[in-house]
């Protein structure tokens, strides 16, 4: 087992840096298979003879144990390496899928919601972090490009996953619901060899590696001099905080419309049937998936403080406008409900190069995994906003588009919110950066505090 130590993953001279995203798409798009969890609602369901409320909470212990595994395995994930991640996220997610075949098989639900819910959540938290720190590292010219990359693949791992389980439950018994357990079994071999293939891939750069011909501006140089700030300096500071509520406001208002796609586009449009919706949700995961790697990319050119104004700043407008107008064309509304799902998923995939850019690379991935904590807040605001709303508009004798227009509008003022919090973060003071080590002479932090404003 010391193969999967860090010291032994250390890339030897000629290791090309391009194969280290296939590595983390393996991975991601194996654990992004959460998001088509809704294609096995119905059958269980049915199998358990429950409500989809009861069902439905397996999907929110997974996001929610994503977002504390992450966090608090973040620090171990940056001291083991990646393909030790890598391996015990593969060893839980697949383990997960077992757990939950057996709580199937025996009509026990508490072992679907310890099995794909909170031991594959943990594979979950893990297995999204795992790669992230090593992207950056290997692709310092480009973080924004490398983590879009791999976190790509978690956003359309629903546009493999779903039509997958969709044709294993029809092949395996006469009906889905007893379908169930050997479709489990089947997705969790086929992710398990994906996922170990990812991790025996991966490599680390070895030390003070960097792209041949790359030589870091002053700004990057001063902010990532030393390695960077540990994970508790950063989770102290006012930036992180801000950043926390950012990625929350970003991805609530995201959540707002991904929770109801197909029932919301039904209740705008009378024309539009449940054929026509399941195409609309399979266009939205589109958006999703490449507004992760467009976005993200398109960051190293913007900079990503400016890259997150026009995802909660035009993100806002955009909800206006469907709130105001977007029910009058389902063209309209699909373009502008698409366009807010990639800044949903550009969101996700451009916020560890924007820690990058404050913190440095030394704690990175842990300090991404506490800032996931938002996310899995978000996955409970999101979702409560919109069905509290919906569920007194329908006491209240409404319906159709009328269900939404308030929890629109409500969105739209979180995201003014993260635009706010946005415009507030700014650059660590000296006192804080990385580049000042402890016993640095007395002007050592006036130095690196120059170089800062030098290169903003």
């Amino acid at each position: 087992m010391s193969f999967l130590d860090r010291e032994k993953s250390v890339a030897p001279p000629g290791y090309s840096r391009w194969f280290v995203p296939p590595a983390a798409l393996a991975v991601h798009l194996s654990i992004g298979q959460v998001y088509a969890f809704s294609v096995f609602k119905a059958p269980l369901v049915e199998r358990f003879d429950s409500s989809l409320t009861a069902i439905g909470v397996v999907f929110s212990i997974a996001i929610v144990m994503l977002g504390l595994s992450a966090a608090f395995g973040g620090k171990w994930v940056e001291a083991n390496g990646p393909r030790k991640a890598m391996f015990v996220s593969g060893l839980c997610w697949t383990t997960g899928f077992a757990v939950g075949s057996l709580g199937v098989a025996t009509g026990q639900l508490w072992l679907l919601y310890l099995g794909y819910g909170v031991i594959g959540g943990i594979g979950l938290g893990i297995g999204y972090i795992s790669p992230v720190s090593t992207l950056i590292k290997w692709f310092p010219d480009r973080p924004g490009m490398a983590t879009g990359m791999a976190i790509m693949g978690f956003g359309g791992g629903a546009l493999i996953a779903s039509p997958l389980s969709a044709e294993l439950l029809s092949r395996y018994a006469d009906t889905p619901a007893e379908a169930i357990v050997p479709s489990f079994l089947t997705l969790g071999a086929v992710y398990f060899v994906a996922m170990m293939l990812g991790a025996l891939v991966i490599k680390v750069p070895p030390a003070d590696w960097k792209p041949q011909g790359w030589e870091p501006s002053p700004a990057v140089a001063a902010t990532a001099a030393g390695e960077g700030v540990s994970v508790e300096r950063a989770f102290r500071t006012r930036q992180f905080w801000l950043l926390w509520i950012v990625l929350f406001c970003n991805v609530t208002a995201g959540i707002g419309i991904l929770e109801q796609a197909s029932p919301m586009i039904q209740d705008f449009f009378a024309e539009v049937g449940p054929a026509e919706a399941a195409g609309y949700v399979g266009v939205l995961s589109l958006c999703n998936m490449l507004g992760r790697f467009v976005w993200s990319s398109t960051s190293d050119v913007l900079g990503r403080k400016r890259t997150y104004i026009g995802y909660l700043g035009v993100g806002a407008v955009l909800y206006l406008l469907i709130a105001v107008a977007g029910t009058g064309s389902v063209v309209l509304f699909v373009a502008l409900t698409g366009v807010i799902l990639s800044f949903y998923g550009g969101g996700f995939a451009t916020i560890p190069a924007y820690l990058k850019d404050l913190f440095g690379s030394f704690n990175v991935g842990a300090i991404h995994g506490r800032l996931l904590t938002a996310w899995s807040a978000a996955g409970i605001a999101g979702p409560l906003i919109v069905n509290v709303i919906a569920d007194q508009q329908l006491a209240a004798g409404r319906s159709g588009a009328e269900l939404y227009t308030f929890s629109l509008v409500l969105m739209v003022g979180v995201m003014v919110v993260g635009f706010v919090a946005n415009m507030l973060v700014k650059p660590l003071p000296a006192t804080a950066a990385a580049g000042v080590p402890a016993d640095a002479e007395p002007d050592a932090g006036a130095r690196v505090q120059q170089t800062q404003e030098s290169g903003r």
